[in-house]
């Protein structure tokens, strides 16, 4: 695809200026589908150190940074800053969704790649973006759907922000990645089947298209559209045979 290969050019003209010039360098943030691409390209970018960070524990949009404190000799962090957004009368505030964060920061003409996760809690939104976007966005956004809100700038993941995880016990046929996102989701064998086929599956980062490959315990399994959860592993086996598994779905 033209969109891919013109992300892949991006990303080794990136890895090139930092090994030529012995700077940090950096991308805006990525979809899962973006980062899974970088991973593809790993022997490409041997002669480089690169790493992923999008502010945040278990952020999805992240930042690809190439350099290291090994490699050149000094440190230099991810350039993302937390938004954190709130309604100025929370009493009187609308139910803020994700959508409509997005859509607020949409409205100020901004490109996408300079915003990370939005996280909302409690009618607060926590929005990752570009050190050099905060500011500019702090200034703009006083408005999310009909609420009026205020912004502050933080560089730490605010503790609020944190995700939450909910430990659920399951019974599958086997621990195929095919059969736990089945029951993980409530879908069909076919339709789990089918979003391999759609490349809307990814564990541990990386896009994965092995439908009946075995997850492994603390495997991070990602389905666009669904939702996220971190396999636990097998717990046991019931009378019938089947087996009992564990994950962590985050909430």
């Amino acid at each position: 695809m033209q969109e891919d290969e013109m992300l892949r050019r991006r990303i080794m003209d990136l890895a090139n200026r930092c090994y030529q010039s012995n700077v940090y360098t950096f991308s805006g943030f990525l979809n899962p589908a973006d980062q899974a691409l970088v991973y593809e390209m790993e022997k490409e970018l041997s002669f480089v150190d690169w790493s992923l960070f999008g502010g945040g524990k278990d952020c999805e949009r992240r930042m690809l940074r190439f350099g290291s404190a090994e490699m050149l000799g000094y440190e230099e962090p991810f350039p993302v800053s937390c938004l954190v957004v709130k309604p100025v009368a929370r009493k009187f505030a609308d139910d803020l969704t994700h959508r409509d964060f997005l859509g607020a920061f949409m409205n100020l003409g901004i490109e996408r790649d300079v915003l990370g996760d939005i996280i909302v809690k409690d009618q607060v939104g926590y929005v990752f973006c570009e050190d050099s976007m905060a500011g500019y966005l702090q200034e703009h956004l006083s408005r999310v759907k009909r609420t009026s809100v205020s912004c502050e700038i933080v560089k730490e993941c605010p503790e609020e922000a944190e995700p939450e995880l909910s430990e659920e016990e399951l019974v599958v046929s086997s621990n195929r990645c095919d059969a736990v996102i089945a029951k993980v989701y409530k879908l069909s064998r076919s339709q789990s089947i089918e979003l391999f086929r759609a490349k809307r599956v990814f564990v541990n980062g990386r896009q994965y298209e092995n439908n009946s490959g075995v997850l492994k315990q603390e495997d991070v399994v990602s389905v666009r559209g669904f939702g996220k959860f971190i396999f636990a592993g097998f717990l046991n086996e019931t009378k019938k045979g089947r087996i009992r598994i564990g994950i962590r779905r985050y909430v």
